[in-house]
């Protein structure tokens, strides 16, 4: 983010301390603006971007009948209210052709997909679509389950709700046993 966007911002953010009735020069709250903008530059920072590059692929003699990485945590911003929803992404593949993608990367890709403004439904499919780009394998699953601060917070005001959503590709959407396996190993019925 270039200095005159975090301007725009720090600008923006002091125009809504003074609407909701605070003092934006008070000592605890005059650098909140600045804060907010470098916080923004962070949680925002792949806006924007539409494919993930932060990748190696790998070849392998024989291919694994599935691989799971589970319980990778991540935290997005509600494009409907800009507040934050955070929970665990499983994500699992059915490798192809004997390609692997480095494992540290597929934590890369969902902090990739989750930070820019979104709904847990397109983060779920943007995971999947893009391990799907990037490999080609037999196929993809991938499983969110998230709280959502804009249901805690406003609107309803209940807290510790979890949202789950899913989204399978090639041989998990086709093959049941499999999609369940990958369920039972994250936990997720």
């Amino acid at each position: 983010m270039n200095e005159k966007d975090k301007t725009k911002i720090e600008n923006a953010v002091t125009d809504i301390i003074e609407a909701i009735g605070d003092d934006p020069k008070r000592a605890s709250i005059q650098e909140t603006p600045a804060r907010v903008a470098t916080a923004y530059s962070e949680i925002f920072s792949e806006t924007g971007n539409a494919h993930f590059t932060d990748y190696k692929i790998f070849d392998v003699d024989e291919n694994a009948d599935m691989v799971v990485v589970q319980d990778i945590p991540f935290y997005s911003m509600c494009e409907h209210h800009l507040l934050p929803f955070f929970g665990t992404v499983n994500v699992a593949y059915v490798p192809q052709d004997g390609k692997i993608i480095g494992l540290s990367k597929i934590p890369r890709l969902v902090n990739f997909v989750a930070r820019r403004p979104s709904v847990q439904e397109n983060i779920t499919v943007m995971i999947n679509d893009e391990l799907q780009r990037i490999l080609k394998p037999k196929g993809v699953a991938v499983s969110i389950s998230a709280r959502h601060l804009c249901m805690e917070m406003r609107g309803i005001n209940k807290s510790g709700l979890s949202t789950y959503t899913t989204k399978f590709s090639g041989v998990f959407k086709e093959d049941h046993e499999l999609k369940n396996e990958f369920l039972q190993q994250t936990r997720q019925k």
